[in-house]
């Protein structure tokens, strides 16, 4: 039996690894039920879960936005396509999860990446995780001061009418949740908070569900919302030049509602060895992308056909739901409370990189190493330091003053999904892939899979070009820690 310091510290080893956008918040669940049990019993059926519950959150809420620039044709499609596109690298990335040479699991998608193809490759992929997981934060500050002014503006709406403008500033929220993240950040070990997933599955399922039910009251009341088969119309919603940036910007927010490929070397280390586990993963990836794709099209397209053209950037603060007042508070409570948790999760490998480094640059600093125990009424024992105090409020203001100087929904969700889709989701698990296989160069198969690399770098790139080009423009008449709902 392993000693109850020895199973901390194999958790711990195991918790802080590398980032992916929602999926982040259930990693410390899996590995906390490992160091309950002792051992990996997660099937297909268990790992199916996990996919769904993690790729399911923040994105669904721009879908019906994303297929109104695209259209009824481009926008289902351009779901299904990025679909496929996971599943296939997902199950790439399922037969890299052993180290070539000794067999040994890999705990993290960087150690993947560190065995397969070696520590430059490493470096450019925790570049690439961290810099997600930055971004992350600052767009999860964002959407959660936009849910907050909603319910103001949602009671506003119910009182005064929905003609009155009711516009309320999002900084003040911005800060109410940056004291909470304050707050949080404090404690030391968050994973033994292992509730923390199960209250942010239900919270993502829930306001996800109220949106999709809002939608389909909508477009079934009688609702005659404009839509077309390419999407916005030029000359009439917007102009040729919004309409280029509009589809590229929405792409970038379906590869952001889509990618879950670095929480799939997590998920598939709690997965038992029999069956071999990287079999029980592609199963478990298909029925969790086709499950995902189905919610994903279904509220996308019942968005749209909602809401037509004018499909608000997030159809639950958008407005265009305005009663029954309380279901619409109910679902951006549920927001808030998702991302309240995520944002912690999501920081937790940032502070463990800093810290350790720290620990390994000053090993005599006092200031730095010292946490003296303090006993606090109903909470225990707590180890404080004074270093973590400091660095992790620096971290939390850092991020919320960045959310006031760029509270842009949309072009934010678009740019972190075009900065994470290329290199986390198809460039790395299909170079790890001819790694393995000792794929000949310039092979037929070579060159196909290398063409799909370019093609999707193509489109990440685009994608990004869209969310700057929208930035910029708001940039343009935007005050900065000015922002209105």
């Amino acid at each position: 039996m392993t000693s109850p310091n020895n199973r901390q510290a194999i958790f711990n080893s195991g918790f802080f690894f590398s980032s992916a956008k929602r999926g982040f918040k259930f990693h410390h669940f899996f590995f906390e039920v490992k160091n309950l049990c002792f051992f990996v019993a997660g099937t297909w059926v268990t790992a199916s879960a996990h996919i769904i519950t993690a790729v399911i959150g923040s994105g669904v809420l721009s879908l019906s936005w994303a297929i109104a620039q695209l259209g009824w044709i481009a926008g289902p499609m351009a779901l299904v396509i990025f679909s496929i596109i996971t599943w296939f690298t997902s199950t790439l990335l399922a037969d890299c999860c052993r180290d070539p040479v000794s067999g040994k699991r890999c705990s993290c998608y960087m150690d993947a990446v560190k065995s397969n193809l070696g520590g430059i490759s490493n470096k450019f992929c925790g570049l690439a995780q961290y810099v997600n997981l930055v971004g992350i934060t600052i767009g999860y500050s964002i959407t959660s001061a936009i849910s907050m002014a909603a319910i103001e503006r949602s009671g506003c709406f119910h009182k005064e009418g929905h003609n009155v403008s009711c516009h309320v500033k999002n900084n003040k929220f911005m800060i109410i949740f940056g004291i909470i993240e304050i707050i949080l950040s404090q404690i030391p070990n968050f994973h033994e908070l292992s509730w923390l997933s199960a209250v942010a599955a239900v919270m993502s399922f829930g306001y996800s569900t109220i949106g999709l039910g809002l939608s389909i009251a909508r477009a079934v009341g009688g609702n005659q919302a404009r839509t077309s088969l390419t999407g916005t119309t030029v000359g009439v919603d917007v102009t040729s030049w919004q309409k280029t940036w509009n589809c590229f910007e929405a792409i970038g927010d379906i590869a952001f509602a889509f990618a879950f490929s670095t929480v799939l070397v997590e998920i598939q280390d709690t997965l038992k060895p029999n069956p071999p586990e990287n079999e029980s993963m592609k199963k478990a990836t298909l029925v969790g992308v086709s499950v995902t794709t189905v919610f994903y099209v279904s509220c996308g397209a019942l968005g749209y056909a909602a809401f037509g053209n004018n499909a608000p950037g997030n159809f639950l603060t958008g407005f265009g739901f305005y009663e029954p007042y309380w279901l619409i508070d109910m679902a951006n409570v549920f927001i808030i409370v998702h991302l309240i948790g995520a944002y912690q999760v999501f920081c937790q490998p940032i502070f463990k990189q800093v810290e350790d480094r720290c620990f390994n640059r000053w090993p005599n600093s006092s200031f730095i190493k010292e946490s003296p125990p303090i006993k606090l009424p109903l909470f225990g024992v707590y180890s404080f330091s004074v270093f973590r105090v400091v660095w992790r409020t620096g971290y939390v203001i850092l991020t919320i003053v960045l959310a006031m100087l760029l509270p842009f929904f949309n072009a934010i969700l678009g740019l972190l999904g075009a900065a994470s889709f290329w290199p986390l989701t198809v460039y790395f698990p299909i170079q790890m892939h001819i790694s393995r296989e000792q794929i000949r160069a310039f092979s037929w198969k070579w060159i196909w899979l290398n063409f799909l690399v370019l093609l999707c770098l193509i489109v990440s790139v685009l994608a990004a070009a869209g969310s700057i080009a929208t930035i910029v423009k708001d940039l343009s008449t935007y005050e900065p820690f000015n922002s209105v709902s």
